[in-house]
Parts: C-alpha cells; sequence; structure tokens
C-alpha cells in the first residue's frame, strides 16, 4: 500500500513523458471545422438572405438545404432548378444565398452542413411576415332610424394577427373581435353594433389595421354611415295675396334617405285642374280663377314610409279689400300707443300747472293795489 501510494505522489519518468507527448499532439492536431447558421426574418414578396459562417474550414463538403430537405447548392453549385435562389458568395469563412419573392411556402428551417469525418450542421430560420392590407367594411345590418347598425372591419391574411380598432371622432367604438387560423396566416374581424337616428346619416367611421410588419404606420378604411329614414315632405307657399289671373307656382320640397323619386301632386275631394303644370317637385297653375280654390296636396314615399304636405288656395277677385296682417310686430304697436300716452299726459300735467300758477299770481297782485 505504502508503495502505491508513493508512486501515485511521485509517478515514475516514464509516465511524465507519456504525459508531454499527448499534449504535443493536441497542440499540432488542427482544430475541428465548425459552422454556424443565422436566423431570418424577411417580408411576403422580399428577399432574404441566408448565411452560413465557417469555422476552420479546410476546403471539405457544403451542403446547403431547405426545409423538406432538398439539397439546393452542393459546394456552390445550384443542385435544385428554383432560380428564386442564387448563391451570392462562397469564401473560407462565409457562404450566402438569397431568396427571392418569399412567400409563407419558404418558412422553415434551412440545413447548412459540413461534411468532414463527423458531418456539423446548423439551422437557419426563415420567418415570413406578413402585413395586412387595407382592411374591407362588411354591413350586416343596415341602419335603419331608431335601429342599430352592425358592421364588420375584415383583414383576410396576416402573419401575426393584425390588430382592428374602430374609430369615430377620435375615439374607439369598442367591438367584438374574432380570429381565424388559416394555416400559416390568420384573417381578424372586429364587429360592432351601434344605435343611430337621422342626424347619423353621413356620419364618418374608421377602421385601422395596426401590425408589427407596418413600422408604427396604420392601414386604414374609412366608411360613411348611410342611415335610411322616411321623408318628411314640406309645400313652399307662394307669398302675398293670389287674384283672379295671376299664376300659382308651389314647389315640394322633399327629404329622405332614400330619396323618393316619385312626387305626386293630387287636389283632395277634386281632381287637377286642366292647366295645371308638374315638373317634378313644381306644381304651376296660369291664370288663376276662383274655380281652382280647394287644397292641395304633395306627396312623397319611399321603403322606409310616406309623407305628405297640403296647401289650400284662395283666389280673391281683382277688386277685392283683403284684410291682411299687420307686418308690423305687436310690440312695437303697443310701445308707440305707450308713447302716445304719456306724451297726452305730460300735457296735461304742464297745462294744469302753469293754469294754476297763473291763478296765483292774481290773487297775490289784488292786494297791493288796495294800498295805492
Amino acid at each position: 500500500m505504502r508503495a502505491v501510494w508513493s508512486m501515485a505522489l511521485h509517478p515514475p519518468p516514464f509516465s511524465m513523458a507519456l504525459r508531454s507527448l499527448v499534449l504535443i499532439l493536441l497542440c499540432i492536431t488542427p482544430r475541428s471545422q465548425a459552422v454556424q447558421a443565422e436566423n431570418v426574418t424577411v417580408l411576403e414578396g422580399g428577399t432574404a438572405q441566408i448565411s452560413c459562417r465557417l469555422q476552420n474550414y479546410d476546403g471539405s463538403i457544403v451542403v446547403i438545404q431547405n426545409p423538406r430537405r432538398q439539397t439546393l447548392f452542393f459546394n456552390g453549385t445550384r443542385a435544385l432548378k428554383d432560380d428564386r435562389f442564387q448563391m451570392v458568395l462562397f469564401t473560407q469563412r462565409l457562404v450566402r444565398i438569397t431568396l427571392t419573392n418569399v412567400s409563407v411556402s419558404d418558412e422553415g428551417g434551412y440545413f447548412c452542413q459540413l461534411y468532414t469525418d463527423a458531418t456539423h450542421h446548423q439551422v437557419a430560420t426563415l420567418s415570413v411576415s406578413v402585413p395586412p392590407e387595407t382592411p374591407t367594411v362588411e354591413v350586416k345590418q343596415e341602419a335603419v332610424e331608431g335601429g342599430e347598425v352592425e358592421l364588420s372591419c375584415v383583414s383576410p391574411r396576416s402573419k401575426p394577427a393584425a390588430t382592428l380598432h374602430w374609430m369615430r371622432n377620435g375615439r374607439e367604438i369598442p367591438g367584438v373581435v374574432s380570429q381565424q387560423d388559416n394555416g400559416k396566416t390568420f384573417s381578424v374581424s372586429n364587429t360592432i353594433r351601434i344605435p343611430v337616428e337621422r342626424k347619423d346619416n353621413g356620419a364618418a367611421l374608421s377602421c385601422e389595421a395596426i401590425h408589427p410588419a407596418l413600422s408604427g404606420q396604420k392601414r386604414v378604411r374609412h366608411y360613411r354611415l348611410d342611415v335610411y329614414y322616411a321623408p318628411v315632405v314640406r309645400i313652399i307657399p307662394p307669398p302675398g295675396i293670389l287674384r283672379e289671373g295671376d299664376s300659382l307656382s308651389l314647389t315640394c320640397s322633399v327629404n329622405g334617405n332614400p330619396l323618393p323619386r316619385n312626387i305626386q301632386w293630387s287636389k283632395i275631394n277634386d281632381t287637377l285642374p286642366e292647366r295645371a303644370e308638374i315638373s317634378g317637385p313644381t306644381f304651376q297653375i296660369s291664370r288663376l280663377s276662383q274655380s281652382h280654390n280647394g287644397t292641395y296636396l304633395c306627396q312623397a314615399q319611399n321603403n322606409y314610409g310616406r309623407a305628405a304636405d297640403h296647401y289650400t288656395l284662395l283666389v280673391y277677385d281683382p277688386g277685392a279689400v283683403v284684410e291682411t296682417h299687420s307686418a308690423v310686430p305687436y310690440a312695437v304697436i303697443g310701445g308707440v300707443l305707450a308713447l302716445l300716452v304719456f306724451t297726452v299726459i305730460c300735457v296735461l300735467i304742464v297745462t294744469i300747472w302753469c293754469s294754476v300758477r297763473q291763478k296765483g299770481s292774481y290773487r297775490t297782485r289784488e292786494p297791493i293795489l288796495a294800498w295805492y
């Protein structure tokens, strides 16, 4: 036991020589070759650069394969007939190929293999980003006055999934977001339901698509609300008094969505006069007579309702005296009358005061004259 322990503590000379020889062989043996690959991300339709870095390369075989393990290049020589792949660099330190017009089907791991006594390989992962196009707007439920409108903003294809926001007057409208996986891409929709009134017709909305590949920019679809409502009808009457021989012209003002195309003129409990002329919203009668007296009606309708307005025509004789309402406001008349009453009262007061003063002076002078 002492001998073994002594040998462990003090190895013989030949053991030291063996150790030295091993160290010398390790130093003169060439360092092993290695390969490194770099991951890359590119936009769909762009160009990807796939690089393989070599260490201690001694001219061994270098093979690059696609994710389906098909050989693309063999020591710089094309092996797969796909012109989108090009060898752009082949040196002792770096091998680089390019892939043009990249699609999501090109995604995956590209193998950089170095064939020596022991095969070395690394995988360069190609990721493809798909930015969304400008979203579209789908009307799920049309907008009718007093009801609700249902709108969907749709981004049919993106990777990763786009984020959609509905906006109105700078404020976001909350909606229901749904997402569907289409394999390597995603379709996204954002649906909103909002109450609408007639005043909302023509209101501006917008749907914004946000995506990392857009570098802070947005894809925006603008949309204007189209609110349907029943028509409103108003007859614009002529000014002044109509007498026999005058001409009548009435205009029927119609509003509605959709705007009624057909406007109907009629006379209540009678037929229209023979000399009546109708041109869309305009109704005219030349050389009026008292036989034209009556109530005339303008009507319009669309798919959401009907509306009407009436005008009563009263034709006077040429020499008739017609009482008309004064155009002077009653407040002005009242003010003038008050001013006149005030003036009369003031005159009466002054007259009475002058009369009293004059009588007083007479009474004062009579005793003075008596002394003389």
